[in-house]
């Protein structure tokens, strides 16, 4: 089996989370989905969970922060280009997600952040490694 990422995210409203992770470019695969959790895919490797508070409880014997107020990660979607990366931010800001920062560019890089509802944090960016700093 290949190695596979599954990003587990606690949400207040599963349906709304949903509809904000599809316009941001995730589908959802129905086979790992439920009135609780809804798998949203963004590659053949890489999956969030989306869950309600009381199933992502059920995995963890800590209280599950409060990532409006805490940042509990910051979680990184590449694009194939800058273009690609303002769609997918007009996409996930119309779907009612906040962009807290202005974009950053880095040169090489060029990064825009945007929160879901629950606020946690996923910076969508385009990296040109061409461009990249040669080391001295």
């Amino acid at each position: 089996m290949a190695k596979q990422v599954f990003i587990n995210l606690a949400v207040k409203n599963l349906q709304k989370s949903m509809d904000f992770y599809a316009a941001l470019g995730f589908t959802n695969n129905p086979q790992f989905s439920d009135d609780s959790a809804k798998c949203m895919v963004w590659s053949e490797h890489i999956f969030v969970m989306i869950m309600a508070h009381e199933k992502f409880a059920g995995f963890t014997s800590k209280p599950i922060a409060d990532t409006k107020t805490y940042i509990a990660g910051l979680f990184s979607l590449s694009l194939d280009s800058v273009d690609e990366m303002n769609t997918v931010m007009a996409h996930g800001l119309k779907a009612g997600g906040t962009e807290p920062n202005e974009m950053r560019d880095y040169g090489f890089m060029q990064q825009r952040t945007i929160e879901d509802f629950d606020g946690h944090t996923w910076e969508v960016f385009y990296m040109d490694i061409t461009k990249f700093p040669k080391q001295s």
